[in-house]
Protein backbone atom coordinates (compact mmCIF):
# COMPACT_ATOMS: atom_id res chain seq x y z
CA UNK A 1 0.00 0.00 0.00
CA UNK A 2 1.41 3.44 -0.96
CA UNK A 3 1.95 6.11 1.69
CA UNK A 4 -0.88 8.22 0.20
CA UNK A 5 -3.31 5.29 0.22
CA UNK A 6 -2.17 4.40 3.73
CA UNK A 7 -2.94 7.95 4.89
CA UNK A 8 -6.32 8.16 3.14
CA UNK A 9 -7.43 4.83 4.61
CA UNK A 10 -6.50 6.00 8.09
CA UNK A 11 -8.31 9.32 7.77
CA UNK A 12 -11.44 7.70 6.34
CA UNK A 13 -11.59 5.33 9.31
CA UNK A 14 -10.92 8.21 11.69
CA UNK A 15 -13.99 10.02 10.40
CA UNK A 16 -16.27 6.96 10.47
CA UNK A 17 -19.79 7.81 11.58
CA UNK A 18 -21.90 5.75 14.00
CA UNK A 19 -24.23 4.57 11.22
CA UNK A 20 -21.28 2.83 9.55
CA UNK A 21 -20.82 0.45 12.48
CA UNK A 22 -22.62 -2.85 12.76
CA UNK A 23 -22.79 -5.95 14.90
CA UNK A 24 -20.82 -5.98 18.14
CA UNK A 25 -19.17 -2.63 17.41
CA UNK A 26 -22.55 -0.94 17.05
CA UNK A 27 -23.68 -2.39 20.36
CA UNK A 28 -20.42 -1.37 22.03
CA UNK A 29 -20.96 2.20 20.83
CA UNK A 30 -24.54 2.11 22.13
CA UNK A 31 -23.36 0.82 25.52
CA UNK A 32 -20.67 3.49 25.69
CA UNK A 33 -23.23 6.20 24.90
CA UNK A 34 -25.47 4.99 27.74
CA UNK A 35 -22.50 4.83 30.11
CA UNK A 36 -21.57 8.39 29.10
CA UNK A 37 -25.00 9.56 30.28
CA UNK A 38 -24.65 7.57 33.52
CA UNK A 39 -21.22 9.11 34.21
CA UNK A 40 -22.52 12.62 33.60
CA UNK A 41 -25.63 12.16 35.74
CA UNK A 42 -23.77 10.30 38.49
CA UNK A 43 -21.63 13.35 39.30
CA UNK A 44 -24.81 15.45 39.58
CA UNK A 45 -27.22 13.10 41.33
CA UNK A 46 -28.44 12.87 44.90
CA UNK A 47 -30.04 9.45 44.37
CA UNK A 48 -30.93 7.34 47.45
CA UNK A 49 -28.42 4.85 48.87
CA UNK A 50 -30.46 1.77 47.93
CA UNK A 51 -30.68 2.79 44.29
CA UNK A 52 -26.96 3.55 44.08
CA UNK A 53 -26.14 0.22 45.77
CA UNK A 54 -28.30 -1.73 43.31
CA UNK A 55 -26.66 0.01 40.35
CA UNK A 56 -23.17 -0.62 41.74
CA UNK A 57 -23.98 -4.32 42.28
CA UNK A 58 -25.14 -4.66 38.70
CA UNK A 59 -22.09 -2.91 37.28
CA UNK A 60 -19.73 -4.99 39.39
CA UNK A 61 -21.33 -8.16 38.02
CA UNK A 62 -20.99 -6.94 34.44
CA UNK A 63 -17.39 -5.81 35.03
CA UNK A 64 -16.58 -9.34 36.18
CA UNK A 65 -18.29 -10.77 33.09
CA UNK A 66 -16.32 -8.50 30.74
CA UNK A 67 -13.08 -9.72 32.32
CA UNK A 68 -13.82 -13.22 30.99
CA UNK A 69 -13.60 -12.11 27.34
CA UNK A 70 -10.33 -11.79 25.39
CA UNK A 71 -8.74 -8.45 24.60
CA UNK A 72 -7.66 -8.52 20.94
CA UNK A 73 -4.91 -6.44 19.36
CA UNK A 74 -6.50 -3.09 18.51
CA UNK A 75 -3.32 -1.05 18.11
CA UNK A 76 -1.83 -1.30 14.65
CA UNK A 77 0.31 1.12 12.68
CA UNK A 78 0.83 4.72 13.73
CA UNK A 79 0.63 6.01 17.28
CA UNK A 80 -2.33 7.75 18.88
CA UNK A 81 -4.67 9.38 16.37
CA UNK A 82 -2.19 9.42 13.52
CA UNK A 83 -3.33 7.21 10.65
CA UNK A 84 -2.94 3.46 11.00
CA UNK A 85 -3.41 0.58 8.61
CA UNK A 86 -6.66 -0.30 10.38
CA UNK A 87 -7.61 2.56 12.65
CA UNK A 88 -11.28 1.84 13.24
CA UNK A 89 -10.90 0.01 16.52
CA UNK A 90 -8.05 2.18 17.73
CA UNK A 91 -9.82 5.49 17.27
CA UNK A 92 -13.10 3.99 18.42
CA UNK A 93 -11.49 3.62 21.86
CA UNK A 94 -9.82 7.03 22.05
CA UNK A 95 -10.60 8.88 25.33
CA UNK A 96 -11.42 12.03 23.33
CA UNK A 97 -13.04 10.92 20.06
CA UNK A 98 -13.82 7.24 20.60
CA UNK A 99 -17.48 6.34 20.19
CA UNK A 100 -16.87 3.09 22.09
CA UNK A 101 -15.14 4.82 25.01
CA UNK A 102 -17.53 6.13 27.70
CA UNK A 103 -14.84 8.56 28.89
CA UNK A 104 -14.94 10.31 25.50
CA UNK A 105 -17.18 13.44 25.09
CA UNK A 106 -16.87 12.47 22.08
CA UNK A 107 -15.36 15.07 19.74
CA UNK A 108 -16.18 14.68 16.04
CA UNK A 109 -13.30 15.49 13.69
CA UNK A 110 -13.04 15.92 9.96
CA UNK A 111 -10.38 17.06 7.53
CA UNK A 112 -11.21 20.13 5.49
CA UNK A 113 -10.92 20.20 1.67
CA UNK A 114 -7.66 22.20 1.75
CA UNK A 115 -5.86 19.14 3.11
CA UNK A 116 -4.24 21.09 5.94
CA UNK A 117 -7.11 22.06 8.24
CA UNK A 118 -9.27 20.20 10.75
CA UNK A 119 -12.71 21.01 12.15
CA UNK A 120 -13.88 19.47 15.40
CA UNK A 121 -17.14 19.69 17.35
CA UNK A 122 -18.11 18.35 20.75
CA UNK A 123 -19.95 18.93 24.02
CA UNK A 124 -18.37 18.38 27.45
CA UNK A 125 -20.80 17.30 30.17
CA UNK A 126 -20.72 17.64 33.94
CA UNK A 127 -18.09 14.92 34.39
CA UNK A 128 -15.52 17.30 32.86
CA UNK A 129 -16.21 20.22 35.18
CA UNK A 130 -13.36 22.30 36.60
CA UNK A 131 -14.43 25.84 37.55
CA UNK A 132 -18.19 26.04 38.17
CA UNK A 133 -20.02 25.44 34.90
CA UNK A 134 -16.78 25.23 32.92
CA UNK A 135 -14.58 22.55 31.37
CA UNK A 136 -11.52 21.60 33.42
CA UNK A 137 -8.39 23.07 31.82
CA UNK A 138 -6.73 19.66 31.75
CA UNK A 139 -9.49 18.30 29.52
CA UNK A 140 -9.15 21.31 27.24
CA UNK A 141 -5.44 20.51 26.86
CA UNK A 142 -6.16 16.83 26.25
CA UNK A 143 -8.71 17.74 23.58
CA UNK A 144 -6.18 19.97 21.85
CA UNK A 145 -3.66 17.13 21.90
CA UNK A 146 -6.16 14.95 20.04
CA UNK A 147 -7.30 17.62 17.59
CA UNK A 148 -3.77 18.76 16.79
CA UNK A 149 -2.86 15.08 16.45
CA UNK A 150 -5.30 14.90 13.56
CA UNK A 151 -3.74 18.04 12.04
CA UNK A 152 -0.27 16.55 12.42
CA UNK A 153 -1.47 13.48 10.51
CA UNK A 154 -2.21 15.70 7.51
CA UNK A 155 1.54 16.25 7.13
CA UNK A 156 1.83 12.80 5.57
CA UNK A 157 4.49 11.79 8.12
CA UNK A 158 2.51 11.72 11.38
CA UNK A 159 4.17 11.54 14.77
CA UNK A 160 3.76 11.73 18.52
CA UNK A 161 3.37 14.80 20.71
CA UNK A 162 6.64 16.56 21.53
CA UNK A 163 5.35 19.76 23.07
CA UNK A 164 1.89 21.24 23.55
CA UNK A 165 1.34 24.86 24.54
CA UNK A 166 -2.15 26.02 25.52
CA UNK A 167 -3.23 29.60 26.17
CA UNK A 168 -6.54 29.91 27.99
CA UNK A 169 -8.39 33.04 26.89
CA UNK A 170 -11.66 32.60 28.80
CA UNK A 171 -13.55 29.83 30.61
CA UNK A 172 -14.86 27.08 28.34
CA UNK A 173 -18.54 26.36 29.09
CA UNK A 174 -20.00 22.93 29.81
CA UNK A 175 -23.10 21.58 28.02
CA UNK A 176 -22.38 23.81 25.03
CA UNK A 177 -21.32 22.83 21.52
CA UNK A 178 -17.68 23.76 21.13
CA UNK A 179 -15.77 24.19 17.89
CA UNK A 180 -12.13 23.29 17.36
CA UNK A 181 -10.21 24.65 14.40
CA UNK A 182 -6.73 23.25 13.82
CA UNK A 183 -4.13 23.37 11.09
CA UNK A 184 -0.96 21.67 9.96
CA UNK A 185 1.52 24.53 9.59
CA UNK A 186 4.84 23.10 8.40
CA UNK A 187 7.48 20.42 8.91
CA UNK A 188 11.15 20.85 9.77
CA UNK A 189 12.96 17.55 9.64
CA UNK A 190 11.14 15.21 12.03
CA UNK A 191 9.28 18.11 13.67
CA UNK A 192 5.67 18.76 12.63
CA UNK A 193 4.17 22.12 13.64
CA UNK A 194 0.44 22.53 14.24
CA UNK A 195 -1.87 25.16 15.71
CA UNK A 196 -5.47 25.29 16.89
CA UNK A 197 -8.25 27.35 18.43
CA UNK A 198 -11.27 26.49 20.57
CA UNK A 199 -14.50 28.47 20.27
CA UNK A 200 -17.84 28.63 22.03
CA UNK A 201 -20.00 30.33 19.46
CA UNK A 202 -17.96 33.33 18.36
CA UNK A 203 -16.00 33.49 21.63
CA UNK A 204 -12.39 32.34 21.60
CA UNK A 205 -11.84 30.16 24.68
CA UNK A 206 -8.32 28.84 24.09
CA UNK A 207 -5.47 28.56 21.60
CA UNK A 208 -2.80 25.91 21.23
CA UNK A 209 0.42 25.16 19.41
CA UNK A 210 1.85 21.68 19.07
CA UNK A 211 5.11 20.21 17.89
CA UNK A 212 4.92 16.53 16.95
CA UNK A 213 7.89 14.28 16.33
CA UNK A 214 7.59 11.95 13.34
CA UNK A 215 7.94 8.27 14.25
CA UNK A 216 7.74 5.05 12.28
CA UNK A 217 5.60 2.00 12.78
CA UNK A 218 8.56 0.20 14.33
CA UNK A 219 8.58 2.48 17.36
CA UNK A 220 4.85 2.17 17.87
CA UNK A 221 5.03 -1.60 17.51
CA UNK A 222 7.69 -1.63 20.24
CA UNK A 223 5.34 0.30 22.53
CA UNK A 224 2.58 -2.21 21.89
CA UNK A 225 4.91 -5.12 22.63
CA UNK A 226 5.90 -3.47 25.91
CA UNK A 227 2.20 -3.10 26.75
CA UNK A 228 1.59 -6.78 26.02
CA UNK A 229 4.52 -7.76 28.25
CA UNK A 230 3.18 -5.73 31.18
CA UNK A 231 -0.24 -7.36 30.79
CA UNK A 232 1.29 -10.85 30.80
CA UNK A 233 3.39 -10.06 33.86
CA UNK A 234 0.44 -8.42 35.61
Amino acid sequence: MSDDAFLRRGLSRWEAKPAEAGGARQEKRRLAAAMRVVISRLVETDAPEAELAAAADGLERYAALLATHPRPNRYEGWAETSPAGDTGSFFDHSPLIGLSNPLSPPIELRAEPDGKSVLGRGVFGSAYEGPPGCVHGGYVAAAFDEVLGFANALSGTPGMTGTLTVRYRRPTPLHTELRFEARYERSEGRKIFTSGKLFSGDSLCAEAEGIFISVGTERFRALFEERQKREREG
